[in-house]
C-alpha cells in the first residue's frame, strides 16, 4: 500500500506529511497489497488528480477543485472516511463519513508530544503566497515569527507545536495548531484561497472560518497572484505565472545591490508599499483566536481511530493457509 502525495514544486508541509504520518497510523503499510493506492491528507479528491484503474483506499482526502471523481466502482474505491461533511455532501457520500482532517493525528506522534511552548505568536502564510511575497519582512515588522509553510514538514510542525499563537493562511497551519491545542486566527490574502476546504474542516470540529484580510505584500506577489497591489491590477499582466521571478526582480533581488545607499532607500520603499500588510497582520495577532472544544476534538480522534482499525483488519489480516481451520 502507498501513500498518495501530491508534490509542490516548492514544497507545502501540509501534503509532505503523507510521506511519514501513514507508517505511524498504519505501521507495516508498505508491506501489504502493493496494488492499493492510500489517499490521506490533502484536498486530492477530483476526477483528474488521483490516477485511473488502481484501487484506492480513502481516509481523510478532501474536494475542493475540479469536478467530483465518481464513485460507482467499488472495485476501484473503498471509501472509509473524508476530510468533513461538506465533502461528504458534494460527493453524495453518508455524512457520517465526513470525520476530520487525518493531520489531527500528527499530535499523537511521540516526536511531537510535550514539546515545550517556547515560541511566541507566529505567521504561516498558504504556499503560494510565499512566492514574491515579503513576508519574512511584514512580520519582523508586525511582531510575528515567519514560518515557511514550504519548510522541512517536520520543522513547521514543530514550530507550530512550540509557538503561543498561529496566525494561519495555510490551512494546515491552523489545523495543525488546533490539535496542538494551540490558539489560532484564520487571514487571508487572495480571492484563490479556498474556502470551501476551510469551511469542510472548520464543520467537523465546530469552529468558524471568517478569515480577517491581509493585503498583499508586494508587487510582485500581485503579479504572482494575478490581484492588485496599490490600486494597481495585475490580473491582466501575461506571463506572471510561468516567470514569477522576473515579474518580481525589483522586489526580491535588491538586497544584493551593490549600491548600499540605494539598496536602503529600497528597502524603506519595499516597508512603506508593505504597511497595509503588516498593520493587518499586527492586528490579527491581537485579534480573539479560535481553538475547537477538547472534547469535539478527542471525540473526531477517535471516530478516526475506529476507521484505521476497520483499515486493519480488513487488509493487514494475515491470509489463511490452505486446510487451516
Amino acid at each position: 500500500m502507498q501513500p498518495f502525495h501530491w508534490e509542490s514544486a516548492r514544497g507545502n508541509f501540509g501534503d509532505d506529511l503523507n510521506l511519514w504520518l501513514w507508517d505511524f497510523l498504519l505501521p507495516g503499510l508498505r508491506d501489504v497489497h502493493p496494488e492499493i493506492l492510500l489517499v490521506g491528507v490533502g484536498t486530492v479528491l477530483n476526477d483528474v488528480l488521483l490516477p485511473p484503474d488502481v484501487r484506492k483506499l480513502v481516509i481523510g482526502s478532501g474536494f475542493g477543485y475540479g469536478s467530483p471523481p465518481e464513485f460507482t466502482d467499488p472495485a476501484e474505491w473503498d471509501v472509509r472516511a473524508v476530510r468533513g461533511p461538506l465533502t461528504a455532501r458534494k460527493l453524495g457520500l453518508d455524512e457520517a463519513l465526513g470525520i476530520v482532517d487525518p493531520a489531527v493525528m500528527v499530535a499523537d506522534m511521540p516526536e511531537f508530544r510535550d514539546l515545550p511552548r517556547t515560541g511566541g505568536p507566529i505567521f504561516v502564510p498558504h504556499w503560494e503566497s510565499t512566492v514574491g511575497g515579503l513576508w519574512p519582512m511584514v512580520c519582523q515588522d508586525a511582531g510575528l515569527g515567519y514560518v515557511d509553510p514550504c519548510g522541512e514538514a517536520k520543522a513547521v510542525i514543530r514550530a507550530i507545536a512550540q509557538a503561543e499563537l498561529v496566525v494561519a493562511e495555510s490551512m494546515h497551519a491552523a489545523i495543525l495548531a488546533d490539535a496542538f491545542r494551540v490558539p489560532w486566527v484564520a487571514v487571508t490574502t487572495s480571492r484563490s484561497i479556498n474556502s470551501f476546504k476551510w469551511q469542510d474542516w472548520a464543520t467537523s470540529l465546530a469552529v468558524r472560518y471568517e478569515p480577517r484580510q491581509v493585503p498583499i505584500s508586494s508587487r510582485a506577489e500581485a503579479v504572482t497572484k494575478g490581484a492588485r497591489f496599490w490600486g494597481i491590477s495585475y490580473e491582466t499582466r501575461t506571463g506572471a505565472a510561468e516567470s514569477p521571478g522576473m515579474a518580481g526582480h525589483d522586489e526580491t533581488l535588491v538586497l544584493a545591490s551593490d549600491e548600499p545607499a540605494q539598496s536602503g532607500l529600497r528597502s524603506m520603499a519595499k516597508k512603506v508599499l508593505a504597511a497595509p500588510a503588516t498593520l493587518a497582520l499586527r492586528q490579527a495577532r491581537k485579534a480573539s483566536p479560535q481553538l475547537s472544544a477538547d472534547h469535539v476534538l478527542a471525540e473526531r480522534k477517535e471516530r478516526l481511530r475506529a476507521v484505521l482499525e476497520g483499515v486493519k483488519r480488513d487488509y493487514f489480516r494475515a491470509p489463511t493457509r490452505a486446510g487451516s481451520r
